[in-house]
């Protein structure tokens, strides 16, 4: 049996909208789905350093860009010293990805666009069932996360084996049911790989629209082997959260903890970090 202790980690001013997130040593990098940067965020001096990944021409302001137009990345991951940032393809305007190493500033924009179209194609969904909210890089291969708010409640997992997200060419999909509250199952919200298993977040929202928000019904982490895609366990976290972002903080052999951000759909700058802790 697990069990779970949920406490407010950190608050900062000039985010809004966090939809995903990575912890290394004294710094979090923050995403959120209604912008076009980066933001690195100092631990120990509380400085929020903004980086620029879209062009802003095309938008009034970058900071906080209109709902119809918005990249909406709702993945941040990692793999080695590369960061990844992924549109959820929920829209035409949402098929982007961004590539961005830290060490050097290098930022490489990708279209995403056709790879979308095949994983549509294979998962039997239309445009509208498509909602991409977490993604692990194992370096040859990609596990995308599809988010289940659709009409069609489609959770489930693509396996895309390439190391080339914007070419890909073997893609798989599995689909998986998660747990439910008061008979509204909840979606994925974002992933992250710890081992050989899978840990994501999910939340219950009471509705059938990639694009609309609903009432948040509650919230939960659980476990997928990495191996067989199958469900470890899963544990309520929340009865009142949206949880978007998840990143490991510190394993140890009596268990794990992880931070979490949370996007509480306002247009307000702030953004709440949390730190879970889960015992194994």
């Amino acid at each position: 049996m697990h069990s779970v202790h949920l406490e407010i980690f950190r608050e900062i001013q000039g985010i809004g909208s966090a939809s995903g997130m990575i912890y290394q040593p004294n710094l979090l990098y923050i995403i959120g789905d209604n912008s076009g940067f980066l933001n690195e965020y100092h631990l120990k001096n509380n400085k929020l350093r903004k980086i620029q990944i879209l062009s802003g021409d095309k938008f009034t302001s970058l900071e906080n860009i209109a709902k119809v137009l918005k990249p909406d990345f709702e993945v941040l991951c990692q793999y080695a010293d590369q960061f990844y940032m992924l549109g959820s393809g929920s829209t035409a305007k949402r098929n982007s990805l961004v590539e961005f190493e830290p060490k050097s500033g290098r930022i490489l924009l990708k279209d995403l666009t056709e790879t979308y179209r095949k994983m549509k194609a294979i998962a039997n969904v239309d445009d509208d069932n498509l909602n991409i909210e977490g993604a692990v890089f194992t370096g040859k291969h990609w596990i995308l996360f599809n988010r289940g708010n659709g009409s069609d409640g489609k959770n489930g997992l693509f396996q895309i084996y390439n190391a080339d997200l914007a070419n890909a060419t073997k893609i798989e999909f599995k689909p998986l049911r998660l747990p439910n509250i008061n008979h509204v199952e909840s979606t994925f919200t974002d992933a992250v790989m710890v081992n050989d298993a899978l840990f994501f977040i999910s939340t219950a929202e009471d509705t059938k629209s990639t694009y609309a928000d609903g009432e948040i019904l509650g919230s939960f982490i659980g476990s997928i082997d990495l191996k067989s895609l199958k469900l470890n366990f899963s544990h309520r976290i929340s009865g009142s959260h949206k949880f978007e972002g998840i990143s490991l903080y510190q394993k140890t052999n009596s268990g794990i903890k992880f931070l979490l951000c949370e996007d509480r759909d306002t247009a307000e700058l702030k953004t709440v970090i949390y730190k879970l802790g889960l015992s194994i």
